[in-house]
């Protein structure tokens, strides 16, 4: 095992380093993971380009990841639970397990968590060490890359889960990034008639159909021409203010939208939208994380049943493959918009 390791250190609001830093020692309940995938979430870009993102500098951010068990701790290596060599995904939560929340099993509401890449050291780096409680092991066959978009895939169910979605429903799913295709997914497998991706980009359409959108919109107004009476199920995973309205605006009578979303502006409903949604009684759920009991929940086992069964489709969505190295350009490229993405993963150690 090498002593250093190469890891991308956030040091302050857009000042990524690429560094040799100390491999991390497991706990005794605690394994040391060699990273083989780490995604791009749409959070990790404020938290490494704005002033406030992360809780404490310097900092290793990544959350979205899966690689090899490489060593144990002496706890973990007594319990047999996990051994050398498994494929693990990591669930990014770590509750506290003690919370009013967390004893009801509704551990993405935990009000004292730890978190992978915000809290403490993620996986923007070669190894990281990680509880024995969010070591999830997968098929080993299961191709790393996918396992590493489990999180994404996840929190989207999570969020159809907080609907009533049935078979027969019309579903609309606005933004087209991953989540968002997920979510398409999940719906077509739920057996909705009608799936509306509605995004701004002709590319991503193109990745809605891909993913299973019967019909697409790159507009408000070609959306709200698509909708007639409206949703029974509407989906909002852009997080910006304009989308939170539409998504209210096209429920259907006595329907369900749900916010996953995380809008970094005030988000304001006109009174028209206000009106809309009190006239027809729909329902708006929020939707955090992707965590239940037991943890981290049926999301997660469900997903990555889907994923190994095929029934689940993720390569299409990769847009990038880069080295370490490329990060702080990749994330600043991702931050002003000056390059096409959609799931955008590093491989720290070039498997």
């Amino acid at each position: 095992m090498p002593e250093t390791m190469q890891a991308a250190v956030l040091h302050g609001p857009g000042d990524i380093r690429v560094e040799q830093v100390p491999v991390p020692v497991p706990g005794p309940n605690e394994a040391l993971v060699r990273v083989a995938a780490c995604g791009v979430c749409g959070s990790d870009i404020p938290r490494m380009l704005r002033p406030g993102g992360a809780y404490h500098l310097p900092l290793v951010c990544g959350h979205e990841f899966a690689g090899h068990v490489v060593a144990l701790g002496g706890e973990l290596a007594a319990a047999g639970t996990v051994a050398e060599g498994d494929l693990v995904t990591v669930p990014p939560l770590l509750p506290c397990r003690a919370c009013g929340p967390c004893t009801q099993g509704n551990f993405s509401l935990c009000e004292d968590y730890d978190y992978f890449g915000s809290r403490r050291a993620g996986a923007y780096a070669q190894y990281v060490t990680v509880p024995a409680g969010n070591l999830l092991v997968v098929p080993a066959d299961l191709d790393p890359r996918a396992a590493a978009m489990l999180d994404p895939a996840a929190i989207a169910l999570h969020a159809v889960w907080r609907t009533k979605l049935r078979a027969g429903h019309r579903v609309a799913v606005i933004g087209a990034g991953p989540i968002g295709l997920f979510a398409v997914q999940w719906a077509a497998l739920s057996g909705a008639s009608e799936i509306l991706s509605v995004d701004v980009s002709d590319e991503k359409a193109a990745m809605a159909r891909r993913a299973g959108a019967t019909h697409t919109a790159t507009s408000p107004e070609a959306a709200r021409d698509l909708a007639g009476d409206g949703y029974d199920v509407v989906i909002e995973s852009a997080g910006v203010p304009a989308t939170v309205d539409q998504a209210v605006s096209l429920v259907a009578r006595l329907g369900h939208a749900v916010f996953i979303g995380i809008p970094h502006e005030p988000v304001v409903l006109p009174k028209t939208t206000f009106s809309s949604f009190l006239r027809r009684e729909a329902t708006l759920h929020g939707a955090w994380n992707s965590f239940s009991a037991p943890f981290p929940g049926d999301e997660w086992r469900h997903a990555a049943r889907a994923m190994a069964e095929g029934r689940l489709e993720w390569e299409f969505m990769i847009t990038h493959e880069l080295g370490l190295d490329e990060l702080p350009e990749t994330m600043h490229r991702l931050g002003d918009r000056s390059v096409f993405s959609s799931k955008v993963l590093f491989l720290p150690n070039g498997d």
